[in-house]
Order: C-alpha cells, then structure tokens, then sequence
C-alpha cells in the first residue's frame, strides 16, 4: 500500500483499490495463460492488454449441433477449512471440481470458467495474506491446464465483514463461486434411461471430503479439539486431513465417453454418472436415478473412507445410516456401465491417476431399495427404501 493510498478513506474502510487492482492484474495473467488449454475454445482478447477488458469467445472442433449449457456452483464451508489449514493453494481443484462434474455427470464436457473469489481483504503487495490469495489463483491456473478449461476471466472482491467463519480474526478467509460453461451434443446425452439389472457399479476413489457435509465435519472438529479448534496443536493434523482437494474425473470420464475422439464415439457406453456430492447415496444415487425407474443396487465393496471421515464420524457419533447420506465415503463419482467394459474402465483409470473398481451391480427388487455394505462398521449393513 502507497502511503498516498493509506491516506484515503476507502483503504482505511478496508477496501484498497490500489492493491486489488495489482491483484486482478496478476489474476488476468492467469487467465490469459489458460487460453490454449482447450481445443474446442478459441479466446478472442479485445481487451487490449486491460485486465478490465472484453475478451470473447467461439467454439471450434465440437460436434455439428452442439448445445452451450452453464453450471454455478461453490466450495461453501469448506473455505473455513482451507483457511484453517492454510491450503489455499489448493483450493482451485474444489471449485473446479464442483462445477466442472455437474456438466460432465450429464455426458457434456467442461469448457470455460469464470469466477467471483471473494476475499476477507486483498492485503499488500508481497505479504502472507497477499501470497495466500495469489497462491490460489496460481493454483486455478494449474488445475485449468490439467482438465484443459479455460479460464476466461472473474472478479475479485473485498468483502470484510461479509465472509463469515469461525475464524473470525482470520485475514485470509476466501469464499470462492463459479460459473462453467460446457457443451453437451442430444447424441452424447448420458440420462440413465439404459439403465438395465446386471450393470455394474464402478466407483471413483475419493482420498478428501469434496465439499460436502462440511457443516458436519467442523462439528465433528469441534466436539474433538474444542470450541476454537484451529488453534488447537492437536488438530493440525486432522485439519489438514479434512482440506484434501478434491480429485478430479472429467478428463478421465470424458475420455470414456469418446468428447477428445475426433468422431466423438464412446470409448464403452456410460449409462450413468452420479457426482456423490450433497445427500450422497440416498439422494444422489437412490432417490435422483434408481427409485424413478423402479430399480434398485447392491453395493458390496465400497472404498475405505478417508481416515478423517472415519474420525469423524466418531466424534460426532454419526450412525452408518446416515454417514452414506452426509458424506461420500470414499468414492467421489459413480459410473454404471456394462460387464464387459469393467477391465477396460479401471485400467484406463490408471492412466489419470484415478483409482477405480466395482463395488456394486443394478438390481430388481419387489420395492426398489439401495443396499450397502458400510464400511464405517463392519458387516453393518444399510438399506435405503
């Protein structure tokens, strides 16, 4: 901060213009290096090298007939997390996660992000809140380039007061929202209306929380370390546990499904992608894809959950009934597809870094139901109606 600027009122008020403008400007050299991460966006910059300006855009390569659809979505509570754990450097994989997988659950691939990072206060050029916010912007560069979206541009805000948390004297609280922009093609559509007995349940392994049941998991912290559990030395760990990214599918998933073949044809058919984020199982699962066609699941081999899900839910004394609906327990992403793909299914997964098996197969039952083996306590078994 200039000292012409610490004179101002606005900056003594909280909001330094001065410093927001040379945060939106490193922001914009982020979003300007995205612009080739995808071969289906084009990036015409009129902006005329101004962070501030125009910068619009065309598809190329896609599909004749495709259709533009946009999904907003956020990282909720899960910001209190990072911040307590001070990984804000990572923050980018959760909302690029949460908005980028309600596209690609529905068989469209994920092109464009634009964001709104909302921000306690910018701080100075050069200090530890200042690096702590630009390292989450950096980060969103990284994880742009991995799932090849381009970043097209957002806004930074100084909020203050306005971003709630438990931390309250925290200066690097952050609530982070966004729009992505995707293409979906009527013949690439994934409804679940193939969905047939026999198909089996592939899982996507989850290694965090995603950004789901976070409300729970601060409970959960705070009946363990104490009313104020970020200061807590015993908690560090734990903290840093609960702030896991998320990891992301898309690619993989929109490998399968053929979106970087230059015919566009499936690799195997997917007759269902479920994004186990709020209500998880019963929701998600159950409720969302099964129950309206009258069918049913088994799942019988479900991935361990993450050792701080388990913890958790002793802490807050969550039954195994209701753990598979706050939390995801261990698989981020359900894909059903036929028997004779699943070899090929998990092997490809390999290629991505996703870990990846079947845990459960499509059923009919005389009353539609999801059964699950938990693996919070052994050999308990939970039946969703």
């Amino acid at each position: 901060m200039s000292e012409t600027t610490k004179k101002k009122i606005y900056s003594k008020d909280g909001v330094d213009v001065e410093e927001e403008s040379l945060f939106s400007s490193f922001a914009g050299s982020v979003c300007k290096a995205s612009y080739k991460n995808s071969p289906f966006v084009e990036v015409h910059d009129l902006s005329g090298g101004n962070f501030r300006g125009p910068r619009p855009f065309t598809f190329k390569n896609l599909p004749d007939n495709f259709l533009i659809e946009a999904s907003t979505d956020g990282i909720g509570t899960k910001g209190i997390i990072i911040d307590a754990a001070k990984t804000h450097n990572l923050a980018a994989y959760d909302i690029i996660a949460m908005t980028a997988s309600d596209i690609t659950r529905f068989g469209g691939i994920p092109l464009i992000f634009i964001n709104v990072f909302d921000t306690t206060s910018i701080g100075n050029e050069g200090d530890a809140v200042s690096k702590a916010y630009k390292s989450a912007i950096s980060g969103l560069g990284t994880v742009a380039k991995q799932s090849k979206i381009v970043v097209l541009k957002g806004e930074t805000a100084q909020m203050g007061d306005a971003i709630g948390s438990e931390i309250a004297n925290s200066k690097t609280k952050l609530n982070w929202s966004g729009t992505m922009i995707g293409a979906y093609h009527k013949d690439k559509m994934i409804t679940s209306q193939s969905l047939k007995v026999g198909q089996v349940i592939i899982a996507l392994k989850e290694n965090g929380f995603r950004c789901n049941g976070i409300s729970t998991l601060r409970k959960a912290l705070k009946e363990k370390f104490g009313k104020e559990w970020w200061k807590n030395p015993k908690a560090k760990k734990a903290i840093k546990q609960a702030a896991t990214p998320s990891v992301l599918y898309d690619n993989f998933v929109n490998t399968l499904h053929g979106w970087f073949n230059k015919d566009f044809k499936p690799k195997i058919v997917l007759h269902s992608v479920i994004h186990l984020s709020g209500g998880a199982f019963k929701e998600k699962l159950a409720k969302d894809i099964l129950f309206p066609q009258k069918l049913s699941a088994e799942l019988f081999d479900l991935w361990e959950p993450p050792t701080i899900m388990r913890q958790c839910a002793e802490w807050r004394k969550v039954t195994d009934e209701e753990f598979y609906e706050i939390w995801h327990g261990g698989q981020g992403m359900l894909l059903i597809i036929d028997e004779k793909d699943v070899d090929y299914c998990i092997k490809r997964g390999k290629d991505f870094g996703i870990k990846a098996k079947a845990v459960g197969k499509i059923t009919k039952e005389s009353t539609p139901q999801v059964s699950i083996i938990s693996k919070l306590t052994k050999g308990h078994k939970i039946i969703y109606k």
